[in-house]
């Protein structure tokens, strides 16, 4: 047996309509740590995986419905392969989305077999 493709959430989007209020609500009222905000986005530690608030307007479509789950992968190229050997469609290649000093963040969209939108996550160290 080989080793599985993803093991550990690494982030989970939450759509909010009103990202100040959700932002106060999630850091004031169940206390958890901010870590940063990007426009119309708001990020969080949760006990290792990390919540993104993003805002969507009603009636706005996007490629989700009410969730998306990102999964961690220490190596996305190689899973993306492993992936698409089985069939799974990328919407996108792995590409960066997010640097900081240290590391860069890697992702790569798919969908699930009901239409789901997932995503492949990894942060490589620079």
């Amino acid at each position: 047996m080989t080793d599985p493709i993803v093991s550990k959430i690494g982030q989970i989007l939450i759509p909010v309509s009103d990202l100040a209020r959700a932002v106060q609500f999630y850091k004031n009222t169940l206390g958890m740590t901010f870590l940063f905000e990007f426009p119309h986005m708001a990020f969080f530690d949760c006990g290792g995986v990390r919540l993104l608030l993003e805002t969507v307007k009603k009636g706005e479509t996007k490629d989700f419905s009410t969730f998306l789950l990102y999964y961690q992968t220490p190596d996305i190229h190689g899973a993306c392969q492993r992936l698409a050997e089985q069939g799974v469609q990328f919407h996108d290649q792995p590409h960066i989305v997010h640097q900081t000093d240290t590391y860069n963040l890697w992702m790569a969209f798919f969908k699930d077999s009901e239409g789901n939108m997932l995503a492949l996550m990894q942060e490589k160290s620079k």
